[in-house]
């Protein structure tokens, strides 16, 4: 596990000092036709100077197994129409990442999420989007922009976000849940993820 998770004692969740919730202060607007390498969003968070944007910096949250709540209780609908429930959820380790296509952090940790998601698809675990304000056409740019095959929840009601209320803080954005293999939260990322961070928790969880 890389340094950047802090741990407790054995009985006890182990935390990092989370930062606060990102908030998403103005529409930023962007055409999705350029390539990753060429994303002026995404070159902007990487300087680190993210204009009208605030976000997590990535602290991480691992929850002991004896410590994790009930698992979450997702109703949603994909964009492609799929209808996902509770059920979906058991018996495989699962990556909810919560984004929108004009936050920057989220564009530098698209690539990272499809190379893990190709990397754990064969270990039996599987990765959702949760897009909180687009239009089917606008996710499917961003799908088409970094070669997503992972399918997004369509969010602009809350459903999926209020399921995971008291996890994810409004407006925090990206943030990274992974669940257990029992639907329950195993670990939280806010803000932009660390690959070796995430790689380590989606694994840890499969090994359970």
């Amino acid at each position: 596990m890389t340094d950047s998770i802090n741990q407790a004692g054995p009985s006890a969740s182990r935390r990092s000092v989370l930062a606060a919730g990102g908030v998403a202060l103005a529409a930023l607007t962007l055409g999705l036709s350029a390539c990753a390498q060429q994303d002026a969003l995404a070159e902007q968070a990487r300087a680190g100077d993210n204009k009208n944007y605030v976000a997590g910096d990535g602290s991480v949250t691992e929850f002991a197994p004896a410590d994790r709540k009930s698992a979450v209780q997702i109703n949603g609908t994909l964009f492609d129409g799929t209808v996902v429930t509770p059920a979906d959820f058991q018996g495989k380790v699962t990556v909810l990442n919560f984004w929108f296509a004009a936050c920057a952090p989220c564009r530098v940790e698209a690539p990272v999420l499809e190379e893990l998601h190709q990397e754990f698809k064969p270990q039996g675990a599987q990765f959702f989007g949760v897009n909180l304000r687009d239009e089917k056409a606008t996710a499917e740019a961003f799908d088409k922009s970094f070669n997503l095959t992972y399918p997004s929840f369509d969010d602009k009601d809350g459903g999926v976000l209020l399921a995971v209320s008291g996890l994810v803080p409004p407006g925090a954005v990206p943030t990274t849940l992974v669940l257990d293999k029992q639907g329950r939260v195993a670990s939280r990322v806010l803000g932009e993820i660390e690959r070796g961070t995430l790689k380590a928790l989606i694994a840890a969880a499969v090994a359970e």
